[in-house]
């Protein structure tokens, strides 16, 4: 019983490995004149222009003191906006 714990162990450890974290170019994301958005107002218009600019599948909005998850996404935009729903970044991941 004992070596069976050990094997699921290893197995569970290696399945969490991971190699270097992909970039914005190993996908279809593409941060490149983003910055333009920073400073206009967040809202479904504004969430289409960055995703037609950006080429991104997904769009994840991230509103201040929001939790998010860490995991990196070469297909997904990730924007961020403060308290009056003012964007502050928009990136890929």
């Amino acid at each position: 019983m004992h070596r069976i714990l050990s094997l699921a162990s290893a197995f569970a450890l290696t399945a969490c490995a991971t190699t270097t974290p992909p970039t914005a170019t190993n996908g279809p994301c593409n941060h490149d004149g983003l910055a333009r958005f920073t400073g206009q107002k967040a809202s479904a218009e504004t969430g289409a222009a960055l995703l037609a600019a950006s080429g991104a599948k997904t769009l994840r909005w991230g509103g201040p003191g929001m939790a998010m998850t860490m995991d990196f996404r070469a297909d997904r935009l990730t924007v961020s906006y403060d308290e009056a729903m003012v964007i502050t970044s928009a990136r890929c991941g």
